[in-house]
């Protein structure tokens, strides 16, 4: 493999790879991803993809992409804009043009671009640089497909698998554009391709070379880029997706407890993978099971949690409504219970590739009656790990559920992530009962601390009792219908929530503490909060972050921080759910909004446009 000359450094790149939903895109952009990452870059991605199996071919609605940002420094959002778009058909260059930077280089396979292709995308002319204005952009434009073929002559293959080794093609020529090894790639075809077809990996593995090579070649490009690898705190990393942090931390919580860990789940997009990477650890003793449906699901984590495991379920917002009656009854029963909630565009089927923070609500009050729980939410694809357990060591330790709020971008995108020593986590110890007390059991009966009940297995001597959905005694647990009886039990189960606070971090705020303007916002929002009040505290701009993890309860500290600004602003991907939960909590305070719905996070542009905007209405008056 030659090197390449003329090489530039750069400080960060974005790069989008853009195609139907067949063209392999997503996997072209989690191997570039991942090579990068390897190379010690930070990295962030932002996959985007069609709900359907396959949508329309060559149409707009079935463009699929992938998004990465890679820097020499520590990256915390997937780019606004990128620098480079490779747009595999018509369809994917005009869904994705407004996502260039100015002077941006595309590269696009020539062979797509035929008349039939470009009228099917819905350009009104034959010349679709033209018709976007795309004339003084840097367009690279080799037939990918007719060279892909060429190149796998000698390969015993049929054309149609043949050509479906194009992604491979493009993914060459970035490689060589950005000074990627190809040695990782090379290694994940032979894994992928290799025990199945010799002859497939072969393919794969020429297109990658062919098109590094024509890029090296032809001189296509004036100019190579580098990034250097960035400044992290030591330790071993590896790239990791939400989905898979969020597994792997609700692992930890169990191998930290003591208890084994049940998953009782329907898959859901875009929640499935916490369920199939939870199903590859029977290894660590991990129970999985495929349920029917959703409220199957939680019931059989119900039932595990009453048995003695770690019980977790995972869905997205549509399968949050169905097991709400089931949440009342683990809230009854007083059951630790983690349900994760990988939030989608909604509402009913709604958008279900494409991400909203719209379930906060249901999350904290959709259920019958006074029904009271822990609600946590991650902010990235690596803290999902750190949030899960925390989620795992509340519900055993405080006997009760809580819902880990994620979203779809969070799930599905991926950043470098320093694997910690499982001793810096702390313990959890669950309030298992293993004998019974003097005097006899008292199911419901709580320790002074947590106001958490005890956790009796079934089969421990001496400590049966009775469990379900009717009102319990406020200390034998047996079946109550006294009225003084249900205030006592609706008051401590709000109580028990309530204490979680004296439990977690107090909230912190980045940057002043105080100023004009505190920037609020919750889950999976914070890269793109985070690099918005940066830019401007560059700036030097009054305006700080105040960004929340721990739901419901709020954790200490909140009122103090909000009294010491001018401003406050609420951002959020919904039209006001976290806003209006503060305006209940702490209406001493004005909240303004920042909302967006649009199936897409916020960009870094229009968040630090808004600010400006607030910050200078603010100097004015």
């Amino acid at each position: 493999m030659s090197k390449a000359e003329n090489i530039t450094e750069l400080d960060d790149v974005v790069i989008r790879f853009s195609g139907d939903s067949g063209d392999g895109m997503q996997l072209t952009g989690t191997l570039f991803a991942d090579t990068s990452a390897l190379a010690g870059n930070g990295i962030s991605t932002f996959p985007d993809f069609p709900a359907e199996i396959r949508a329309p071919q060559g149409t707009i609605s079935g463009v699929s992409g992938y998004q990465a940002h890679i820097g020499d420094h520590k990256v915390n959002t997937p780019g606004d804009h990128c620098d480079v778009l490779v747009a595999m058909n018509p369809a994917a260059l005009r869904a994705n043009a407004c996502w260039l930077k100015r002077g941006a280089t595309v590269i696009i396979d020539a062979d797509q671009f035929n008349e039939k292709s470009v009228a099917r995308a819905g350009f009104a002319t034959d010349d679709p640089i033209a018709e976007l204005g795309l004339a003084e952009y840097n367009i690279v434009a080799p037939g990918i497909t007719t060279m892909t073929r060429a190149a796998l002559e000698s390969v015993n293959l049929d054309l149609k698998t043949i050509t479906k080794c194009k992604n491979m093609f493009a993914l060459g020529i970035c490689c060589f554009l950005f000074n990627r090894p190809l040695d990782h790639i090379e290694a994940f075809i032979d894994r992928k391709f290799g025990r199945k077809s010799a002859e497939l990996a072969t393919a794969n593995k020429q297109a990658l070379n062919g098109g590094y090579n024509y890029a090296h070649n032809t001189h296509a490009f004036a100019n190579t880029y580098n990034i250097k690898p960035a400044s992290l705190e030591p330790g071993i990393y590896r790239n990791i997706s939400g989905n898979q942090a969020t597994a792997w931390g609700l692992i930890a919580a169990s191998e930290k407890s003591g208890r084994p860990l049940f998953c009782g789940s329907y898959p859901i997009t875009p929640a499935t993978a916490i369920l199939e990477e939870l199903a590859k650890r029977k290894d660590l003793g991990v129970k999985t099971l495929q349920a029917e449906d959703e409220i199957a699901g939680i019931c059989t984590a119900i039932g595990a949690a009453f048995a003695g495991n770690f019980a977790v379920t995972s869905t997205s917002g549509p399968g949050l409504s169905l097991k709400s009656e089931a949440l009342g009854l683990a809230v009854m029963t007083e059951l630790p219970l983690v349900v994760v909630n990988v939030q989608r565009g909604g509402p009913s089927t709604g958008l279900p590739t494409k991400t909203e923070q719209s379930d906060l609500m249901q999350a904290l009050w959709g259920r019958n009656g006074e029904c009271p729980l822990v609600v946590i939410a991650t902010s990235s694809p690596s803290d999902c790990f750190h949030y899960a357990f925390w989620a795992g060591k509340i519900a055993m330790e405080h006997m009760t559920p809580v819902i880990l709020l994620s979203d779809g971008f969070t799930a599905n995108g991926s950043e470098p992530w320093r694997i910690p020593s499982m001793k810096d986590y702390p313990a959890i110890k669950p309030p298992i009962v293993r004998h019974a007390p003097e005097g006899g059991f008292l199911p419901y009966k709580r320790d002074e601390k947590r106001l958490a009940r005890s956790w009796a297995l079934p089969g421990t001597k001496g400590v049966e009792h009775r469990i379900g959905g009717l009102e319990k005694d406020f200390l034998k647990g047996c079946i109550s219908y006294d009225p003084a009886n249900h205030q006592k039990m609706v008051d401590i189960r709000a109580a028990k929530v309530t204490r979680v606070a004296d439990f977690i971090p107090r909230q912190e705020v980045i940057g002043p503490r105080s100023g004009d303007l505190l920037v609020v916002g919750w889950g999976g929002t914070r890269g793109h909060l985070y690099s918005a009040v940066k830019e401007l505290q560059k700036e030097g701009r009054s305006v700080s972050l105040c960004h929340f993890n721990f739901l419901s309860p709020l954790p200490r500290g909140v009122r103090e921080i909000f009294g010491r600004f001018k401003r406050i602003v609420v951002c959020e991907l919904n039209m006001g759910q976290m806003a209006n939960y503060l305006r209940m909590s702490l209406p001493e305070f004005r909240y303004e909004q920042y909302n967006k719905v649009a199936g897409q996070p916020f960009t870094v542009t229009e968040l630090a446009g808004e600010f400006n905007r607030l910050l200078n209405e603010k100097s004015h008056e």
